[in-house]
Order: C-alpha cells, then sequence, then structure tokens
C-alpha cells in the first residue's frame, strides 16, 4: 500500500503548524529522551489564572484557578500512556482555565513500561477524588466537575467516566476528549502502520498500547477498563464532547465510540476537523481551525454547566483562548 501524501491534505490553515510538530516513532529510547525534555517545561505567563502545585498520594497536580470559576476539569495529559506530564500541557490547562471559567487540575499519572495498567487509571480515580473533596476550597460545587484529556489522557478520561459510573458516588457532569486514545485493536492493524500517519503513527500506538497493556494490544480477553472502546454498554456515561481530525489515527475509533455513546442515549457533541491531524489542538495554538475548536469546546461546557453569574465563586467571565 502506497503511503498517503498526508501534508498536501493538512487544512492549509494549520500546514504552517505542521513544520513544528513532532515526527518520529517513539520506542524505549524516544520515549525515554521525550520524558526527559518534557520534565524540562517551563510554565507559560498566568496573566489573571492562579497556578498552584497540589501534592498528593497520587502525585503533584497542577492546579489552575481563575478569579471566578464555575465549574472544574480533571485534565489527564496526552503522551501515548508512554510519556508526559502536566507541566508539558500547561498552556492547555491554561486555556481552558480562561475560555471556560474553570478550575482545572492537571492530574500526574504513573506513566508505561515502568507502571502498566491500571496504574495510570488508578492515579486518575485518586486525582478525581482529591477534586471532588478540594472543590469546596477552590470555589466550586461538586456537581460542576468534568473529567478531560487529550490522546492518551482523553482515552483515560473516557476510561475513568466507566469506572466512576460503576463504583458510584460523585459522577463528572460531562468527559472532553480530545482525539482520545480509545482502541487498542487500531494497532494490531497492519494496513495503518503501513500509512505512517503524521505525529502518531500506528508503529507508535503499538508501543504505547503494548507498553501500558504489558501483552499485545488485541487481546482477548482484556481487562476490565484497560481500553474504553472494548466497553459494550455505554449507557449512563455523561454527556461527551469529542474531537477528531480525518488524519488522525484515531479518526474512525472516535467517530465510532461517539457514534456507540449517541445510541446508547449519551448526549455527544463531536466536533470534526477537516485536514486535522493528530496533536493538532495543542500545538495550533490561534490558527482559525483550532480557534473553531476551541469556540466548540466552550459551547460544550456553556450548555453542560449552568451560565456563569457574577460572585464569588460563581461564574467566570469567558474569554478566548489566546
Amino acid at each position: 500500500m502506497a503511503r498517503p501524501d498526508w501534508p498536501s491534505r493538512v487544512h492549509p490553515e494549520l500546514r504552517p503548524v505542521l513544520r513544528i510538530a513532532p515526527n518520529f516513532t517513539f520506542g524505549p529510547w524516544t520515549s525515554a529522551l521525550t520524558r526527559l525534555l518534557m520534565g524540562a517545561v517551563p510554565l507559560p505567563g498566568a496573566g489573571d489564572v492562579s497556578v498552584q502545585v497540589a501534592s498528593t498520594a497520587s502525585g503533584k497536580h497542577l492546579v489552575f484557578t481563575p478569579a471566578r470559576p464555575r465549574g472544574a476539569m480533571l485534565w489527564l495529559h496526552g503522551g501515548g500512556r508512554i510519556v508526559g506530564s502536566p507541566r508539558a500541557d500547561a498552556r492547555t490547562c491554561l486555556h481552558l482555565a480562561q475560555s471556560c471559567g474553570l478550575v482545572v487540575v492537571a492530574a500526574q499519572y504513573r506513566l508505561a513500561p515502568k507502571h502498566p495498567f491500571p496504574a495510570a487509571l488508578d492515579d486518575a480515580v485518586a486525582a478525581w477524588q482529591w477534586l471532588v473533596v478540594q472543590a469546596p476550597s477552590l470555589g466550586v460545587m461538586t456537581d460542576h466537575l468534568l473529567v478531560g484529556g487529550e490522546s492518551a489522557g482523553g482515552g483515560l478520561a473516557a476510561e475513568l467516566t466507566q469506572r466512576l459510573h460503576d463504583e458510584g458516588g460523585p459522577q463528572p457532569c460531562g468527559q472532553v476528549l480530545v482525539y482520545p486514545m480509545l482502541d487498542d485493536r487500531t494497532a494490531t492493524r497492519r494496513d495503518l502502520t503501513e500509512q505512517d500517519h503524521l505525529v502518531w503513527n500506528n508503529a507508535s500506538n503499538h508501543y504505547g498500547w503494548s507498553s501500558y497493556l504489558g501483552t499485545e494490544p488485541g487481546t482477548e480477553p482484556l481487562p476490565r477498563y484497560a481500553a474504553a472502546a472494548r466497553r459494550t454498554d455505554l449507557t449512563g456515561l455523561p454527556r461527551a464532547w469529542l474531537t477528531v481530525g480525518d488524519l488522525d489515527l484515531f479518526h474512525t475509533e472516535v467517530l465510532a465510540y461517539a457514534d456507540r455513546l449517541q445510541q446508547a442515549g449519551v448526549t455527544v457533541a463531536l466536533h470534526a476537523l477537516p485536514g486535522g491531524f493528530h496533536g493538532c489542538f495543542s500545538i495550533g495554538r490561534d490558527t482559525p481551525p483550532i480557534v473553531a475548536m476551541w469556540a466548540s469546546l466552550a459551547e460544550f461546557v456553556d450548555t453542560t454547566l449552568p451560565p456563569a453569574t457574577d460572585g464569588p465563586g460563581a461564574g467566570a467571565t469567558r474569554a478566548p483562548p489566546r
């Protein structure tokens, strides 16, 4: 099979962004180097958002707090379940706090292959429980909490909502899934591997899933909550916002999951991005297609949470991401 000419298919306004996107396959050495570099990423200027480090039993989380929050989001960073950190997602979390009026808790979780499943999910559960307890002191109500994440973090967010649903207790009112890593079976498809997708290809995907699962992707049966797409019954899960570009390796699995959520009676907002590639949400910044993506996300938050109002802890004025 001939490889697609991916750059020529990228949205014209995203082509400059593609030039700064990573373009290599992840394995043991590249993952180790990436983890080292990500640990040194400086925090961005926060403007009117305070940024604090919260040391918890599950790790050190970054907490982004706008002046008048009307809700909060537990954010799970990307990185294929093998790299990444809250610090590496700081600019995205700052945008979320500013544009949506949310306290954003960027959670630290353990990474594979040193810490395979269920370590990352256990850490996400612990971070959620911490957020529920801390919500009043953060100025938000416990029924105004969302979960979200990008790529691997989006997959973990989906798995987290499934586990929280089954275990009971406080539930998120919404889930934000940015081109989420949902289905380990994608990694077994040779036809996709031969296409060598932009930024995150299927060879990297296979390494990420096999490191996380501790076994070959596609194994039957798979432990419960190990891959969100493996769950058969999606009934009762919180409303969801999903986005994915049509050049993304995860395009098919994200559309399939969105469709299954809708069939299960879950309210779904799907933002499709023609010419979009993996990683463009956090890399693109001010390009018009990404601005539109952020506007769609802000609208989802607006319809999920009560309207912003004046008064301490009661609301926030939404500003465009910058």
